[in-house]
């Protein structure tokens, strides 16, 4: 029974692989790369930011919506095959039409198409790796290592052509993504009983916003997600300012999620084997994000700053994971994918992106001084940790 075991386990956690692959694959090319696109098509800064902000903000909203619309289904990689191809179909759009309003409309479908299919293949994964017994952050490194990958080869390719070919990308990408989703992943069940109406669905998401333990989760996690604001949005500009060229900028980029990478693969197995908890976890990962965050208020050279890109590891893998496990464990069985869609909603959509907004005036007044107010958050995130640390069993 054992030995007949083991390849189950490989083979489900191969499929999950290769789900977050083309997954990540997408977003390797959509995030970096977006806006350039854009920009080339005619489109303003102004209108640039609008159309890519206003996906994040509305998750929110729509994040807990198509969360209990998809515990509607009988299995889970249904509603993640539709949702793909959505995603297809509204970037697909983005193609073919012209003007502001109708690139808003397109951009808007296929970007909260894709952002829900994030957690509802970390809800996929995390079932399947408690029950068949692998670590859920190996297919989940895959998906980091895809983004790294498509991030280096569409840059080469946008050096021999035009930016049309992101869009390419991107439409091919989610229609690859919705076929395999449809065939090629676990047919893993919504429930084991009946499914419930979408009404009871809603009451076990309010159910969730009274839960103390499961706020203070969510809240560690979104205070030390959007603590990475400033670096997203600023750090290429102060290297380059720095005297860094593109090139060197773009491998401190690409280590960073190496070592994140690293840590999902070989620190959080052996976590998980000491019996580290998710809470001591996120403690760690805001104390590694207040010293990477204040030492980049002194414009470090190059050889430091590749050390505290190292850091990455613990500042936000270590807290994506601990907070992907807190979600889980304070969430009952039939509201995982409400909870960790709410909490991705929170952590990756509003609090970052409200962080966002505040970074582009502390960078006009402070320069990389604005990473004091990513300190702060940081050092807030890690307080909610500690004090849960002490109280939760």
């Amino acid at each position: 029974m054992v030995e007949s075991a083991a390849p189950t386990h490989r083979a489900a956690a191969l499929r999950l692989s290769i789900g977050y692959v083309l997954l990540f694959g997408v977003t390797g090319v959509s995030l970096p790369f977006a806006g350039l696109w854009m920009t080339d098509r005619g489109l303003t800064g102004a209108e640039v930011g609008v159309i890519l902000a206003a996906p994040m903000l509305a998750r929110l909203i729509t994040g807990p919506v198509l969360a209990v619309w998809a515990d509607g289904f009988a299995r889970r990689r249904s509603p993640m095959a539709l949702l793909a191809a959505a995603a297809a179909a509204g970037y697909g759009g983005a193609l073919i039409v012209d003007g502001f309003a109708a690139w808003m409309l397109c951009w808007f479908v296929g970007a909260t198409a894709a952002a829900a299919l994030i957690p509802l293949s970390d809800v996929l994964t995390l079932r399947i790796a408690k029950r068949e017994g692998f670590t859920f952050a190996v297919p989940r490194g895959f998906g980091s290592a895809a983004f790294v990958a498509a991030n280096v080869v569409m840059g080469a390719i946008l050096v021999r052509t035009s930016s049309d070919v992101v869009g390419v990308w991107i439409v091919a990408g989610s229609a690859a993504l919705a076929l395999f989703a449809a065939i090629g992943l676990p047919q893993e069940r919504v429930n084991d009983g009946p499914r419930t109406r979408a009404r009871d669905r809603f009451k076990g998401l309010g159910a969730l916003l009274g839960s103390g333990p499961f706020l203070a989760a969510v809240g560690a996690t979104a205070a030390l997600h959007a603590s990475h604001a400033f670096y997203y949005a600023f750090s290429a500009v102060l290297w380059t300012g720095q005297g860094l060229g593109a090139g060197v900028t773009g491998g401190l980029w690409g280590f960073a999620v190496i070592m994140e990478i690293a840590f999902m693969w070989l620190i959080e197995p052996w976590r998980r084997r000491r019996g580290i908890g998710p809470w001591a976890l996120l403690v760690v990962a805001a104390i590694a994000g207040v010293v990477r965050w204040a030492a980049m208020t002194l414009e470090p050279g190059l050889s430091w700053l590749i050390a505290l890109q190292a850091l990455h590891a613990l500042s936000f893998a270590a807290a994506y994971l601990a907070g992907l496990e807190l979600v889980d464990r304070y969430s009952p069985t039939e509201a995982h994918t409400a909870a960790q869609t709410l909490s991705s909603a929170l952590s990756s959509g509003v609090v970052i992106g409200l962080a966002t907004l505040i970074s582009g005036p502390l960078y006009d007044a402070h320069g990389a001084g604005g990473y004091w107010a990513m300190v702060g958050l940081a050092a807030a995130g890690g307080l909610i940790a500690a004090g849960m640390a002490r109280r939760a069993p």
